[in-house]
Protein backbone atom coordinates (compact mmCIF):
# COMPACT_ATOMS: atom_id res chain seq x y z
CA UNK A 1 0.00 0.00 0.00
CA UNK A 2 3.01 2.02 0.35
CA UNK A 3 2.60 3.55 -3.41
CA UNK A 4 -0.24 4.60 -3.04
CA UNK A 5 0.69 7.14 -0.72
CA UNK A 6 3.94 9.00 -2.56
CA UNK A 7 2.36 11.78 -4.21
CA UNK A 8 1.46 12.99 -0.88
CA UNK A 9 4.43 12.02 0.78
CA UNK A 10 6.79 13.71 -1.43
CA UNK A 11 5.61 16.86 -0.39
CA UNK A 12 5.73 16.22 3.14
CA UNK A 13 9.36 18.11 4.16
CA UNK A 14 8.66 21.03 1.79
CA UNK A 15 4.82 21.73 2.07
CA UNK A 16 4.42 23.01 5.13
CA UNK A 17 7.79 25.79 5.00
CA UNK A 18 5.79 26.55 1.92
CA UNK A 19 2.04 27.23 3.38
CA UNK A 20 3.65 29.17 6.57
CA UNK A 21 5.62 31.66 4.00
CA UNK A 22 2.49 32.10 1.92
CA UNK A 23 0.22 32.55 5.23
CA UNK A 24 3.15 35.66 6.28
CA UNK A 25 2.62 37.33 2.96
CA UNK A 26 -0.99 36.97 3.30
CA UNK A 27 -1.22 38.38 6.51
CA UNK A 28 1.51 41.18 5.94
CA UNK A 29 -0.87 41.89 2.53
CA UNK A 30 -3.92 41.87 4.71
CA UNK A 31 -2.85 43.85 7.17
CA UNK A 32 -0.83 46.88 4.96
CA UNK A 33 -3.12 46.61 2.25
CA UNK A 34 -6.44 45.48 3.12
CA UNK A 35 -8.41 46.84 -0.38
CA UNK A 36 -6.07 44.46 -2.36
CA UNK A 37 -6.11 41.16 0.35
CA UNK A 38 -9.93 41.26 0.34
CA UNK A 39 -10.08 40.49 -3.08
CA UNK A 40 -7.61 37.83 -2.79
CA UNK A 41 -10.44 35.30 -1.88
CA UNK A 42 -11.10 33.91 -4.61
CA UNK A 43 -7.46 32.08 -4.78
CA UNK A 44 -8.46 30.49 -1.10
CA UNK A 45 -12.14 29.51 -2.06
CA UNK A 46 -10.65 28.39 -5.64
CA UNK A 47 -8.53 25.96 -4.04
CA UNK A 48 -10.89 24.68 -1.38
CA UNK A 49 -13.41 24.01 -4.17
CA UNK A 50 -10.70 21.60 -6.10
CA UNK A 51 -10.24 19.42 -2.98
CA UNK A 52 -14.20 19.19 -2.13
CA UNK A 53 -14.26 17.70 -5.78
CA UNK A 54 -11.76 15.03 -4.87
CA UNK A 55 -13.79 14.00 -1.21
CA UNK A 56 -16.46 12.25 -2.28
CA UNK A 57 -14.60 9.60 -4.66
CA UNK A 58 -11.58 8.97 -2.00
CA UNK A 59 -13.75 8.22 0.70
CA UNK A 60 -16.15 5.81 -1.94
CA UNK A 61 -12.78 4.20 -2.45
CA UNK A 62 -10.84 3.98 0.73
CA UNK A 63 -14.15 2.80 2.67
CA UNK A 64 -15.37 0.08 -0.28
CA UNK A 65 -11.57 -1.04 -0.37
CA UNK A 66 -11.55 -1.29 3.56
CA UNK A 67 -14.85 -3.40 4.21
CA UNK A 68 -14.06 -5.60 1.09
CA UNK A 69 -11.03 -6.92 2.61
CA UNK A 70 -12.23 -7.89 5.76
CA UNK A 71 -12.87 -11.01 6.84
CA UNK A 72 -14.98 -10.34 9.71
CA UNK A 73 -17.81 -7.82 8.54
CA UNK A 74 -19.79 -7.89 12.19
CA UNK A 75 -16.26 -5.28 13.47
CA UNK A 76 -17.07 -2.63 10.90
CA UNK A 77 -20.01 -2.23 13.49
CA UNK A 78 -18.03 -2.38 16.12
CA UNK A 79 -15.62 -0.25 14.79
CA UNK A 80 -18.70 2.28 13.98
CA UNK A 81 -19.88 2.30 18.05
CA UNK A 82 -16.64 2.56 19.59
CA UNK A 83 -16.39 5.84 17.20
CA UNK A 84 -19.94 7.09 18.32
CA UNK A 85 -19.12 6.54 22.10
CA UNK A 86 -16.03 8.62 21.62
CA UNK A 87 -17.41 11.03 19.97
CA UNK A 88 -20.17 11.75 22.46
CA UNK A 89 -17.87 11.89 25.14
CA UNK A 90 -15.41 14.17 24.04
CA UNK A 91 -18.34 16.59 22.69
CA UNK A 92 -19.70 16.70 25.70
CA UNK A 93 -16.45 17.27 27.58
CA UNK A 94 -15.94 19.81 25.00
CA UNK A 95 -19.00 21.67 25.81
CA UNK A 96 -18.81 21.62 29.44
CA UNK A 97 -15.20 23.00 29.18
CA UNK A 98 -16.58 25.86 26.87
CA UNK A 99 -18.99 26.97 29.50
CA UNK A 100 -17.24 26.88 32.19
CA UNK A 101 -14.57 29.14 30.78
CA UNK A 102 -16.75 31.50 29.45
CA UNK A 103 -18.28 32.00 32.78
CA UNK A 104 -14.95 32.18 34.00
CA UNK A 105 -13.50 34.92 31.55
CA UNK A 106 -16.74 37.13 31.05
CA UNK A 107 -15.72 38.41 27.33
CA UNK A 108 -19.43 40.13 27.53
CA UNK A 109 -19.39 41.21 30.69
CA UNK A 110 -20.02 45.73 30.45
CA UNK A 111 -20.65 45.39 26.82
CA UNK A 112 -24.39 46.53 27.35
CA UNK A 113 -25.57 45.77 23.74
CA UNK A 114 -28.73 47.30 23.00
CA UNK A 115 -30.28 45.17 19.93
CA UNK A 116 -32.28 47.81 18.32
CA UNK A 117 -29.22 50.34 17.38
CA UNK A 118 -27.61 46.62 15.63
CA UNK A 119 -27.92 45.75 12.05
CA UNK A 120 -29.50 42.45 12.33
CA UNK A 121 -30.81 41.65 8.54
CA UNK A 122 -27.35 39.89 7.54
CA UNK A 123 -28.31 37.02 10.29
CA UNK A 124 -32.17 36.46 9.43
CA UNK A 125 -31.22 33.70 6.58
CA UNK A 126 -28.64 31.52 9.19
CA UNK A 127 -32.04 31.86 11.88
CA UNK A 128 -34.21 30.33 9.42
CA UNK A 129 -31.95 27.32 8.87
CA UNK A 130 -32.92 25.19 11.60
CA UNK A 131 -33.15 21.51 11.34
CA UNK A 132 -34.42 18.66 13.78
CA UNK A 133 -32.73 15.75 14.63
CA UNK A 134 -35.54 13.83 12.54
CA UNK A 135 -34.49 15.65 9.43
CA UNK A 136 -31.13 15.23 9.99
CA UNK A 137 -31.66 11.21 10.51
CA UNK A 138 -33.53 11.44 7.04
CA UNK A 139 -31.44 13.21 5.39
CA UNK A 140 -28.13 10.85 5.85
CA UNK A 141 -30.11 8.91 3.39
CA UNK A 142 -29.95 10.26 -0.17
CA UNK A 143 -32.89 11.36 -2.84
CA UNK A 144 -30.51 8.63 -5.75
CA UNK A 145 -26.86 7.85 -5.22
CA UNK A 146 -25.82 9.93 -8.03
CA UNK A 147 -26.94 12.56 -5.95
CA UNK A 148 -24.92 11.89 -2.70
CA UNK A 149 -21.79 12.62 -5.02
CA UNK A 150 -22.99 15.76 -6.69
CA UNK A 151 -23.94 17.31 -3.33
CA UNK A 152 -20.79 16.15 -1.66
CA UNK A 153 -22.84 15.02 1.19
CA UNK A 154 -20.15 13.47 3.61
CA UNK A 155 -22.53 10.68 5.47
CA UNK A 156 -24.59 10.02 2.37
CA UNK A 157 -21.10 9.06 0.32
CA UNK A 158 -20.54 6.86 3.41
CA UNK A 159 -23.45 5.08 4.08
CA UNK A 160 -23.89 3.93 0.04
CA UNK A 161 -19.51 3.10 0.97
CA UNK A 162 -20.52 0.94 3.75
CA UNK A 163 -23.60 -0.74 1.78
CA UNK A 164 -21.25 -0.60 -1.57
CA UNK A 165 -18.38 -2.68 0.93
CA UNK A 166 -20.69 -5.10 2.42
CA UNK A 167 -22.40 -6.39 -1.01
CA UNK A 168 -18.14 -6.62 -2.66
CA UNK A 169 -17.46 -8.67 0.49
CA UNK A 170 -20.86 -10.96 0.14
CA UNK A 171 -19.26 -11.82 -2.97
CA UNK A 172 -16.38 -13.46 -2.73
CA UNK A 173 -13.83 -13.80 -5.30
CA UNK A 174 -16.30 -11.53 -7.87
CA UNK A 175 -16.09 -8.76 -5.23
CA UNK A 176 -12.21 -9.29 -4.72
CA UNK A 177 -11.81 -8.08 -8.78
CA UNK A 178 -14.10 -5.14 -8.26
CA UNK A 179 -11.85 -4.40 -4.94
CA UNK A 180 -8.51 -4.19 -6.74
CA UNK A 181 -9.92 -2.00 -9.35
CA UNK A 182 -11.37 0.45 -7.06
CA UNK A 183 -7.91 0.20 -5.16
CA UNK A 184 -6.27 1.07 -8.67
CA UNK A 185 -8.52 4.27 -8.99
CA UNK A 186 -7.51 4.86 -4.98
CA UNK A 187 -4.43 5.74 -5.77
CA UNK A 188 -4.95 7.27 -9.14
CA UNK A 189 -6.91 9.77 -7.04
CA UNK A 190 -4.51 10.51 -3.81
CA UNK A 191 -2.13 11.06 -7.09
CA UNK A 192 -4.74 13.92 -8.26
CA UNK A 193 -4.84 15.03 -4.79
CA UNK A 194 -0.76 15.48 -4.82
CA UNK A 195 -0.95 17.50 -7.80
CA UNK A 196 -3.83 19.78 -6.16
CA UNK A 197 -1.93 20.37 -3.08
CA UNK A 198 0.63 21.74 -4.89
CA UNK A 199 -1.47 24.80 -5.12
CA UNK A 200 -1.78 24.98 -1.23
CA UNK A 201 0.24 27.90 -0.33
CA UNK A 202 -1.65 29.75 -3.04
CA UNK A 203 -5.04 28.78 -1.07
CA UNK A 204 -3.20 29.58 1.67
CA UNK A 205 -2.01 32.85 0.86
CA UNK A 206 -5.04 33.98 -0.34
CA UNK A 207 -7.87 33.02 2.62
CA UNK A 208 -5.54 34.42 5.43
CA UNK A 209 -4.91 38.00 3.23
CA UNK A 210 -8.86 37.87 2.37
CA UNK A 211 -9.25 37.36 6.68
CA UNK A 212 -7.06 40.12 7.70
CA UNK A 213 -7.97 42.71 4.77
CA UNK A 214 -11.92 42.39 5.49
CA UNK A 215 -12.00 41.56 8.95
CA UNK A 216 -8.66 41.89 10.88
CA UNK A 217 -7.39 45.07 12.61
CA UNK A 218 -11.07 46.49 13.52
CA UNK A 219 -12.82 43.14 14.54
CA UNK A 220 -9.63 42.50 16.95
CA UNK A 221 -10.22 45.65 18.78
CA UNK A 222 -13.64 45.46 19.35
CA UNK A 223 -13.97 42.09 20.37
CA UNK A 224 -10.54 40.69 21.30
CA UNK A 225 -11.30 40.07 24.46
CA UNK A 226 -13.84 37.45 23.19
CA UNK A 227 -11.50 36.10 20.30
CA UNK A 228 -8.13 35.55 23.10
CA UNK A 229 -10.73 33.54 25.35
CA UNK A 230 -11.68 31.50 22.49
CA UNK A 231 -7.97 30.47 21.72
CA UNK A 232 -7.47 29.92 25.01
CA UNK A 233 -10.17 27.61 25.46
CA UNK A 234 -9.31 25.87 22.55
CA UNK A 235 -5.49 25.19 23.65
CA UNK A 236 -6.93 23.83 27.15
CA UNK A 237 -9.23 21.61 25.78
CA UNK A 238 -5.95 20.63 23.45
CA UNK A 239 -3.47 19.95 25.61
CA UNK A 240 -6.21 19.34 28.68
CA UNK A 241 -8.17 16.62 27.51
CA UNK A 242 -6.90 15.41 24.42
CA UNK A 243 -3.05 15.55 25.64
CA UNK A 244 -3.97 13.33 28.56
CA UNK A 245 -6.42 10.70 25.87
CA UNK A 246 -3.05 10.76 23.92
CA UNK A 247 -0.92 9.26 26.50
CA UNK A 248 -3.57 7.05 27.65
CA UNK A 249 -3.31 5.43 24.19
CA UNK A 250 0.50 5.38 24.09
CA UNK A 251 1.46 8.20 21.46
CA UNK A 252 3.00 11.93 22.45
CA UNK A 253 0.11 14.92 21.19
CA UNK A 254 2.94 16.90 20.38
CA UNK A 255 4.57 14.46 17.84
CA UNK A 256 0.52 14.25 16.83
CA UNK A 257 1.12 18.02 15.73
CA UNK A 258 4.30 18.38 14.32
CA UNK A 259 3.12 15.12 12.11
CA UNK A 260 0.12 16.85 10.66
CA UNK A 261 1.68 20.42 11.11
CA UNK A 262 1.20 20.92 7.15
CA UNK A 263 -2.54 20.06 7.26
CA UNK A 264 -2.88 22.19 10.53
CA UNK A 265 -1.76 25.42 8.40
CA UNK A 266 -3.67 24.98 5.93
CA UNK A 267 -6.79 24.43 7.96
CA UNK A 268 -6.09 27.34 9.91
CA UNK A 269 -5.45 29.79 6.44
CA UNK A 270 -8.80 28.19 4.73
CA UNK A 271 -10.83 27.76 7.98
CA UNK A 272 -12.09 24.56 6.38
CA UNK A 273 -11.59 21.14 7.66
CA UNK A 274 -12.18 19.54 4.53
CA UNK A 275 -9.44 21.20 2.99
CA UNK A 276 -7.67 18.11 4.08
CA UNK A 277 -9.89 15.01 4.61
CA UNK A 278 -8.15 13.27 1.67
CA UNK A 279 -4.97 13.96 3.37
CA UNK A 280 -5.82 12.72 6.68
CA UNK A 281 -6.70 9.83 5.48
CA UNK A 282 -3.65 8.98 4.02
CA UNK A 283 -1.39 10.08 6.81
CA UNK A 284 -3.52 8.23 9.24
CA UNK A 285 -2.98 4.99 7.01
CA UNK A 286 0.33 5.75 7.28
CA UNK A 287 0.61 6.42 11.04
CA UNK A 288 -0.62 2.00 11.33
CA UNK A 289 -4.39 2.73 11.65
CA UNK A 290 -6.03 -0.01 9.27
CA UNK A 291 -8.07 1.67 6.09
CA UNK A 292 -11.19 0.24 7.12
CA UNK A 293 -10.97 2.37 10.38
CA UNK A 294 -9.80 5.97 8.82
CA UNK A 295 -12.22 5.24 6.43
CA UNK A 296 -15.44 4.85 8.57
CA UNK A 297 -13.92 7.28 11.55
CA UNK A 298 -12.77 10.53 9.79
CA UNK A 299 -15.54 11.06 7.98
CA UNK A 300 -18.30 10.20 10.28
CA UNK A 301 -16.05 12.35 12.61
CA UNK A 302 -16.01 15.47 10.27
CA UNK A 303 -20.14 15.74 11.09
CA UNK A 304 -19.90 14.08 14.89
CA UNK A 305 -16.41 15.02 16.13
CA UNK A 306 -16.34 18.41 16.14
CA UNK A 307 -14.62 19.59 19.54
CA UNK A 308 -13.68 22.73 18.07
CA UNK A 309 -17.11 23.64 17.02
CA UNK A 310 -18.71 22.57 20.52
CA UNK A 311 -16.37 25.21 22.21
CA UNK A 312 -17.40 27.78 19.76
CA UNK A 313 -21.16 27.20 20.51
CA UNK A 314 -21.04 27.07 24.11
CA UNK A 315 -18.60 30.21 24.51
CA UNK A 316 -20.14 32.43 21.53
CA UNK A 317 -23.90 31.52 22.81
CA UNK A 318 -23.14 33.03 26.95
CA UNK A 319 -20.80 35.50 25.09
CA UNK A 320 -23.99 36.78 23.79
CA UNK A 321 -26.29 36.23 26.69
CA UNK A 322 -23.37 38.40 28.33
CA UNK A 323 -23.25 41.43 26.33
CA UNK A 324 -26.88 41.71 26.01
CA UNK A 325 -27.64 41.06 29.61
CA UNK A 326 -29.58 38.31 29.35
CA UNK A 327 -29.73 36.39 32.37
CA UNK A 328 -28.46 32.92 32.13
CA UNK A 329 -28.75 30.82 35.40
CA UNK A 330 -26.55 27.54 35.75
CA UNK A 331 -30.18 25.47 34.87
CA UNK A 332 -30.54 27.31 32.14
CA UNK A 333 -26.88 26.75 30.87
CA UNK A 334 -27.75 23.15 31.37
CA UNK A 335 -30.42 23.16 28.98
CA UNK A 336 -28.36 24.94 26.70
CA UNK A 337 -25.58 22.38 26.67
CA UNK A 338 -28.53 19.57 26.08
CA UNK A 339 -29.74 21.61 23.20
CA UNK A 340 -26.24 22.00 21.36
CA UNK A 341 -25.65 18.46 21.79
CA UNK A 342 -28.59 17.84 19.39
CA UNK A 343 -28.15 20.91 17.46
CA UNK A 344 -23.95 20.41 16.90
CA UNK A 345 -24.94 17.33 15.21
CA UNK A 346 -28.12 18.30 13.52
CA UNK A 347 -26.31 20.64 10.65
CA UNK A 348 -23.27 18.86 10.45
CA UNK A 349 -22.30 19.45 6.62
CA UNK A 350 -23.83 22.73 5.91
CA UNK A 351 -21.83 25.74 4.64
CA UNK A 352 -20.40 28.19 7.53
CA UNK A 353 -22.35 25.09 9.97
CA UNK A 354 -20.81 26.68 13.75
CA UNK A 355 -22.53 30.15 12.72
CA UNK A 356 -25.32 27.89 11.57
CA UNK A 357 -25.63 25.94 14.84
CA UNK A 358 -25.57 28.71 16.79
CA UNK A 359 -28.25 30.40 15.32
CA UNK A 360 -30.58 27.66 15.16
CA UNK A 361 -29.28 26.72 19.01
CA UNK A 362 -30.74 30.42 20.13
CA UNK A 363 -33.88 29.99 18.02
CA UNK A 364 -34.64 26.69 19.83
CA UNK A 365 -33.43 27.69 23.13
CA UNK A 366 -35.62 30.77 23.36
CA UNK A 367 -33.80 32.33 25.97
CA UNK A 368 -30.66 34.87 24.09
CA UNK A 369 -32.39 36.83 21.10
CA UNK A 370 -31.28 35.15 17.74
CA UNK A 371 -30.70 38.33 16.65
CA UNK A 372 -28.00 38.78 18.94
CA UNK A 373 -25.46 36.42 16.55
CA UNK A 374 -25.15 39.64 14.51
CA UNK A 375 -22.15 40.85 16.92
CA UNK A 376 -20.35 38.15 15.82
CA UNK A 377 -21.07 37.59 12.72
CA UNK A 378 -17.54 39.59 11.54
CA UNK A 379 -15.75 37.95 14.01
CA UNK A 380 -17.21 34.37 12.92
CA UNK A 381 -13.94 33.85 10.21
CA UNK A 382 -11.53 34.84 12.59
CA UNK A 383 -12.82 32.17 15.37
CA UNK A 384 -13.06 29.50 12.62
CA UNK A 385 -9.35 29.89 12.67
CA UNK A 386 -9.51 28.29 16.17
CA UNK A 387 -12.12 25.84 15.80
CA UNK A 388 -11.11 24.12 12.93
CA UNK A 389 -7.17 23.07 13.54
CA UNK A 390 -8.88 21.93 17.05
CA UNK A 391 -11.47 19.74 15.06
CA UNK A 392 -8.54 17.91 12.86
CA UNK A 393 -6.77 17.53 16.09
CA UNK A 394 -9.47 15.99 17.84
CA UNK A 395 -10.39 13.72 14.87
CA UNK A 396 -6.89 12.55 14.11
CA UNK A 397 -6.35 11.40 18.21
CA UNK A 398 -10.35 9.42 17.89
CA UNK A 399 -8.61 7.75 14.74
CA UNK A 400 -5.87 6.60 16.24
CA UNK A 401 -7.68 5.88 19.59
CA UNK A 402 -10.45 3.90 18.50
CA UNK A 403 -7.39 2.06 15.52
CA UNK A 404 -5.84 0.86 19.58
CA UNK A 405 -9.20 0.22 20.82
CA UNK A 406 -10.32 -1.94 18.04
CA UNK A 407 -6.67 -3.81 17.78
CA UNK A 408 -6.52 -2.07 14.09
CA UNK A 409 -3.40 -0.01 14.90
CA UNK A 410 0.34 -0.72 14.24
CA UNK A 411 1.91 0.77 17.10
CA UNK A 412 5.72 0.51 15.78
CA UNK A 413 4.59 2.05 12.79
CA UNK A 414 3.01 4.65 14.81
CA UNK A 415 6.38 5.74 16.91
CA UNK A 416 8.50 5.36 14.07
CA UNK A 417 6.32 7.72 11.72
CA UNK A 418 5.53 9.65 14.78
CA UNK A 419 9.52 9.93 15.34
CA UNK A 420 10.09 11.11 11.99
CA UNK A 421 11.61 7.71 10.37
Amino acid sequence: MAGRYAAVRRMSSTLWVQVLVAMAIGILLGFFRPDIGARMQPLGDTFVKAIRMLIAPIIFCTVVHGIARMSDLARVGRVAIKAIVYFEVLTTIALVIGLAAVNILQPGKGMNVDLSRVDTSAVTQYATQNQTATQFLMSIIPQTMVGAFADGNVLQVLLISVLFGFALARLGEPGKSIAGLIEVVSRALFAVVGMVMWAAPLGAFGAIAFTVGKFGAGSLLSLGKLLGGFYLTCLIFVFGVLGPVCAWAGFSLLKLIRYIREELLIVFATTSSETVLPRMIARLEDLGCEESVVGLVIPTGYSFNLDGTCLYLATAAVFLAQATNTPLGIGQQIGLLAVLLLTSKGAAGVAGAAFVVLAATLSTAGTIPVASVALILGIHRLMSEGLTPTNLIGNAVATIVVAKWEGALDEDRLRRALNGR
